[in-house]
């Protein structure tokens, strides 16, 4: 029983939990190294990644 129970809660661990990921692409094509911040959330039944990049005004 004890076996089954540890397969079972490992089965359940494996399984990849539904994530949102939010990708904000805001930076010139012509900057090679945009700024960007990014954040992650997971509250263990969901996750939630955010990726949102600029450029400066200062292109070369």
């Amino acid at each position: 029983m004890a076996l089954g129970v540890a397969v079972l809660g490992l089965a359940l661990v494996g399984v990849r939990h539904p994530t949102a990921d939010f990708r904000l692409i805001t930076h010139d094509v012509r900057d090679p190294s945009p700024h960007q911040m990014q954040a992650a959330v997971d509250l263990g039944l969901v996750g939630v990644s955010v990726l949102y990049t600029w450029t400066v005004d200062r292109l070369r």
